[in-house]
Parts: structure tokens; sequence; C-alpha cells
């Protein structure tokens, strides 16, 4: 798809750059110089499908450009560039709409994807939700890693190289950063896919278990075992074994793991027979597998065996721009699980608020924030109160002020934590509003136009003006909406009269 691209930057050598990345990926570039000017245009073209923003610029900031967005009632994704500032100036401008925020330089890559992915909200519509690819505990490639962050890009590449072979890969980084999901997309795009995939998770095992459940062991071999049992190893033989949270394997085990790696031989519990197995090993930890060498806890013969082949995946603090993407992945999903008519959206100010959260609990924290607020939400789209727990964290959000500079006077609207008041015009004694009649005073079944002229006034109404959600709920796009607004005489701003 061909689309239609605005960049307003400043700075003449970055129009360049971005207007080159924008063309390569077969879209159409046009270029603004300020805030200004970009305003100008949008007005003049409602055609724009994206726009990309800078938020230093003299004059009139990005902040400032977002604010007139809003006023105006023009709803077009807008992805911000920021090179300085920190995260809370990317907060900022989250909460005044932003749709994604990219940090300068940006790579082609990472403008494509960020294109890409407005592009996407714009084409969905209100097309029912599909099941997101990618469940917990299924196959995983690499395209259903959600990720923008120029580190995580090349903890990916990385990802890719290693699933061209067997070389043992150990996967380093915080609970829930998703290492297991970049285990099973190393596995899905080698070899061995469709092998099996056999997670062990060795912290979560009772130490005198561990040996049996790794290699299995024989009927009667000790107190309590009535049946033979094949081990993880002989279960992952011809695929992969994902050893989780590896450092935490007891000493003596590691031991018959170095022999198992080494040689590819196990020996089951209560046997003397040893077993040949062909497994591809992917180890996973979250300690510093070097100091618990050092510390005598880890095997350092065992170490250098395992870590042949070391990604270090980052937290999700480290990594805040692959947050939007994650969170509207993640609302399609369970949307989608939950069996509901459409996928339920997100307010800016709900956005924002994600955004500016460090997620300790990194993906498996927002995964699970994400799942709650979709169970529990009371409406189509989640708003900061549907997050409860994040705002009780967070307790100057809903009040932060929003600087601007000095010689400029801009009025913004702060969302607050109250439930947002809905203006409705007045409709004619017992008429509810949700009624479009299908037939006029005669008692004739009314026109078409006529029908869909209500309908669209009444639309625009129900969501407040905000264009591009009135298109994606009727099912049109944008500059369709614009045509027809026109063909009626329809005032977006006030759409019980017309257009003088």
């Amino acid at each position: 798809m061909t689309a239609q691209i605005l960049i307003v930057d400043d700075d003449p050598v970055q129009r360049r750059l971005l207007k080159a990345a924008v063309e390569r990926e077969g879209h159409q570039a046009f270029l603004a110089e300020n805030g200004r000017q970009g305003l100008e245009f949008i007005k003049s073209h409602p055609d724009v499908d994206v726009v990309v923003l800078d938020l230093m610029m003299p004059e009139m900031d990005g902040l400032a450009v977002l604010d007139a967005l809003a006023v105006m009632r023009i709803d077009v994704p807008v992805i911000v560039q920021t090179g300085q500032g920190g995260i809370e100036t990317v907060v900022r401008a989250m909460r005044a709409g932003a749709f994604d925020f990219v940090v300068k330089p940006v790579s082609p890559e990472r403008l494509a994807m960020a294109v890409s992915n407005a592009l996407k909200l714009e084409q969905q519509g209100e097309a029912r939700a599909r099941p997101g690819r990618g469940k917990r505990g299924g196959a995983v490639s690499f395209a259903d890693i959600a990720s923008a962050s120029p580190d995580m890009i090349r903890v990916i590449d990385l990802a890719r190289r290693a699933s061209q072979s067997t070389i043992p890969v150990m996967l380093e980084g915080e609970s829930g950063v998703g290492k297991e999901m970049a285990a099973r997309a190393i596995q899905s795009a080698g070899e061995r896919a469709g092998k099996p995939f056999v997670t062990v998770n060795c912290g979560a095992i009772p130490e005198n278990l561990v040996e049996s459940i790794l290699f299995g062991h024989e009927k009667g071999a000790f107190t309590g075992a009535t049946e033979k049992h094949t081990g993880k190893f002989m279960e992952a033989d011809g695929g992969t074994l994902f050893l989780d949270e590896v450092g935490d394997l007891p000493l003596d085990i590691q031991v018959k793991l170095l022999r198992a790696v080494q040689q590819g031989e196990i020996e089951t519990v209560g046997s003397s027979r040893v077993q040949k197995v062909n497994v591809r090993l992917i180890s996973a930890t979250n300690k510093d597998l070097i100091e618990e060498v050092k510390a005598g806890r880890f095997r350092e013969d065992l170490y250098y065996r395992l870590n042949v082949f070391p990604i270090t995946i980052p937290a999700l603090r480290r990594r805040k721009e692959d947050i939007p993407n994650l969170v509207r992945v993640f609302l399609s999903r369970f949307s989608a699980e939950q069996r509901l008519g459409v996928p339920v959206t997100i307010s800016a100010g709900a956005m924002a608020l994600l955004t500016a959260y460090d997620w300790p609990g990194n993906i498996r924290q927002l995964e699970n924030t994400i799942y709650r607020a979709v169970v529990l939400a009371q409406g189509l789209e989640l708003t900061e109160t549907d997050f409860p727990q994040i705002l009780a964290q967070l307790p100057d959000f809903a009040v932060e002020a929003v600087h601007r500079p000095a010689g400029e006077r801009h009025l913004r609207l702060i969302e607050s934590l109250s439930a947002p008041v809905q203006v409705v015009a007045a409709e004619p004694p017992g008429l509810r509003q949700d009624v479009i009649v299908s037939t006029d005073d005669s008692g004739e079944v009314r026109t078409l136009a006529d029908v869909e002229e209500e309908l669209i006034r009444f639309a625009l109404k129900f969501y407040g003006g905000q264009m591009s959600r009135v298109a994606r709920r009727l099912g049109i796009g944008r500059s369709t909406l614009y045509r027809k607004l026109k063909d009626y005489g329809i005032d977006p701003d006030n759409p019980t009269r017309d257009v003088a």
C-alpha cells in the first residue's frame, strides 16, 4: 500500500534522510520545515495517512502541534521523534495523542516499523479481532516478537544468526523479558522447526527430583518410582531443550549436564546403560553466571560449554519504545480470547501512563496487566482508571505539568482521573439517540443517502468528532469520510447543523 507520509522537521538533513527512508518503503513523502507549516499542510490535505513529527522545533514545538491537532479534532496517527528531553517528554507526547515515538538518530528499519504499525491501525477499521500470533506455549517466529527498540532489533539479529546452526545459546536478562519467546523463535527459524521444544524451569524443580526430571528414571530406582519415566533430554531428542534459570541447577547435576553437552550422552537414574541424545541446547538465566562461577556455585567448565553464543535481552524499562506496540498486540490478542466483537482500544492518557511506568516485571507484567484490564473493562476503550495499580505507583502522573517555550501560549486539556464528560446534543422528546428511523413521514423507506447522512452525524456526536475513530467504526477510510462530510454539508465540529 502506498501511503502519504508528512515529515515535519526543522533540520533539512533529517528531512532528507527521513524522506529517503519513507520512499524506500514505497510511500509518498511530503515535507514541512516547522510545526505551523505542518499544521497548514494537514488542514489542506486530509488524506495524509501518517505524520512523522519532530518534538524539538523553534516557534512551534511538536507538543504544540499535537495540541492543535486535538483542538481541530484531526485524528491522524503521529510518530514523534525525540533526541533529547528523556522519557518525560515522550510521556507528554503520548498523553497528547502521539501514536508512537522514535529516538534520534532513527534507523530506516525502525521508522519503517513505526509507519507500518500506524498504517495497520488505519487499515484495521472495525474488523473483528483475530487471535494474536505467538500465544503462550505455541509456535513462535521472529515476526511475533513485537519490538521497535534498536537494542532489541540487534538481539533479534543475533538470534536469527544463532538459529542457522546448532550452537549452544545463552539468553541473559531479567525475569519476564521474553527469553523463552526468543528461544522458541530460534527453534522455529532453524532446521529443527517442527521438532520437539521442551522447556525446563530449573529453579522450580525440587533439588531431589532434578536428576530424574532431566535424565529420567527406571521403575524402582528410588522410593516412589513406581513407573519408568522418560526425562526431558529424551523428550527433546531431535529438537530443542530450553533450560530456563540454568544458574539454579545443583552442582552435582551440573556434572551430569556437562557430560550430556560434551558427549551427547545421558544416563537415567537406576540404569547403567548410556543413551545417546541429539538435542539443541538453549539456556537462560537472570543471574550473572560469571559471579556464580567466582562464588563456586556454578561450574566454570559448564559455563563455557553453555555460553558459546550469549545474547543479552534488555529490560523493558531500557526499551520503552516497545511499550505502545506490545500494548496493541496484547489488546488484540486478549480481545479475541475474550470473544469480544471488536478489539478493545486504549486512550492516549492510558498509553502515556503505561509508557511512564518502569515495569519491574518486564513484558510478563505488562501482558498480565493488559489481560486484567481487558477482562474487567467496562467499555471498549481503556483509560487510566483501568490501571489502578499502576496509577498508585505514579501518584504525580495525572497532574504532571506541561511546560511550553517562553513567549508562547497554548491551551491544553489535561486528562484527569475522573470519567470523561460526554456532551450530547438535545434530541426531540421521546426519541432515543441511538435509533435511526428507516421510514419517512409518508411511510416510505428512506433513501440510503439520508440514512447514511444521519448515521454519520450520529457517529460524529457519539465519538466526539474523533475522525479516525468515526471512520473506523463506520468501516470507511478517513479520506472517504471527509468527502462525505463535504457532500452532505456536515460541520464536524457541530454535526447537528450544516456547513454554512
